[in-house]
């Protein structure tokens, strides 16, 4: 299926057809789908991949902005382009194209068009305008208020939903996280960067992998014993996002004044134990709240009812990103489960009170990165990792991707 094969190119000139010079027929290629762009196309959509036109870096690779006419149309597009000397980038590549390509949700990033080429590997992606929503709970200065933070968790949930078990196999997507997950001009959701992603027929049993990749703070800890990649996986690192939306804390952070790593689901869970798990909520919005108070537009009584349905939705939340990010993944309810309760159910997630603990001291796996950029778990040492992205970066519209 990606058998490299060099054609002559039929203008003459001596030099190869870069539009079929990479690989040979593709199940992709066969109808309606995405289209297969030459390498010149790209190179002159993108000023010849300038740095003026760099969005931003990831594992494997540069993504840029450029502009393409499709369907008689000039479109702003996000072209990913992969390093030529990654062994690991060729896989990300061929598992992108080949999946996404079969996909169609509005929560998803939608895939244009793609590039196999001897001078290089490049992914097409609609530009989403609103860039990674990681730079809107951190780096922008206009703060997400919590309906916008509901609608996201929404959107993301209802893009997993659909993955796991709305599709004609499930998917696997093997590393949501902020840097993934697209926001558009309505700040709708969609989730992007399937280099991770595994296809499992329903109701059997995923293969193991050689090696467990992904990113510190997101990844699954049970993976480092079952080497499993599943759905079960995608609902821990659904339950950590949603966790991070609420409280506007990374998963993993560098210790201040103390020896103690802060992990964000220990420490929601201990306010939980205390059944003060409110405490827990971003701060920003509870100051938000206290300001529009102060502003005498809403009757009083309205804004009494807003506020104790945000503070209830936003403790649901919380309490729910516990449940997905149980240590104990026999543990974790589906994701259709857990939107379920998010929305309207009345029940309520009972939750040991104490954190289960599953490796000795309920330590924080070490993350060492690979020659391609991605993070694999070391076993049974205590991180001083920060979480940071070591996987590769999302398709967005904002020069600052750093």
């Amino acid at each position: 299926m990606w058998k490299k094969s060099k054609e002559a190119s039929a203008g003459g000139g001596g030099e190869l057809d870069d539009e079929h010079d990479g690989g040979g027929e593709a199940e992709f290629e066969k109808g309606v789908g995405p289209k297969r762009y030459s390498y010149s196309e790209l190179a002159a959509a993108t000023s010849n991949f300038s740095e003026e036109m760099k969005l931003g870096r990831g594992g494997f690779g540069n993504v840029y902005k450029g502009c393409l006419k499709i369907d008689g149309e000039d479109r702003r597009v996000a072209i990913k382009k992969f390093s030529e000397s990654s062994v690991q980038g060729r896989k990300e590549f061929e598992a992108e194209v080949k999946i996404i390509s079969r996909l169609r949700h509005r929560n998803l990033v939608q895939l244009i068009g793609w590039c196999d080429s001897c001078k290089g590997l490049l992914i097409v992606y609609e530009l989403v305008s609103e860039g990674s929503l990681d730079r809107h709970i951190y780096k922008n200065t206009r703060l997400l208020t919590w309906p916008q933070r509901y609608k996201i968790i929404m959107g993301l949930g209802s893009a997993l939903r659909y993955l796991h078990a709305e599709w004609e196999q499930c998917v696997v997507h093997g590393d949501i996280k902020p840097s993934n997950i697209m926001l558009d001009s309505s700040l709708d959701a969609k989730l992007g960067d399937f280099g991770l992603a595994r296809l499992v027929d329903h109701g059997v049993r995923p293969a193991t992998t050689k090696v467990v990749l992904g990113t510190a703070g997101y990844i699954d800890p049970e993976l480092v014993n079952t080497r499993r990649p599943s759905a079960v996986s995608d609902v821990y690192s659904f339950g950590i996002v949603l966790l991070e939306l609420v409280t506007g804390r990374r998963p993993v952070e560098e210790p201040d004044d103390s020896d103690e790593l802060f992990v964000l689901a220990r420490w929601v869970w201990r306010l939980y134990r205390r059944n003060a798990v409110a405490e827990a909520v971003d701060e920003r919005l509870m100051r938000r709240e206290r300001d529009d108070d102060d502003d005498g537009s809403e009757v009083v009584g309205e804004r009494r009812r807003r506020r104790q349905q945000m503070e209830m939705e936003m403790e649901r939340a919380l309490v729910v990103g516990l449940w997905c990010a149980h240590p104990d993944r026999s543990e974790r309810p589906s994701i259709a489960r857990a939107m379920h309760v998010l929305q309207s159910t009345p029940d309520v997630v009972k939750l040991p009170v104490l954190r289960p603990q599953m490796f000795s001291g309920d330590t924080f796996h070490t993350v060492t990165m690979g020659g391609d950029g991605y993070s694999d778990l070391s076993f049974g040492v205590t991180s001083s990792s920060t979480g940071s992205d070591t996987s590769t970066s999302g398709y967005n519209s904002r020069s600052d991707n750093k």
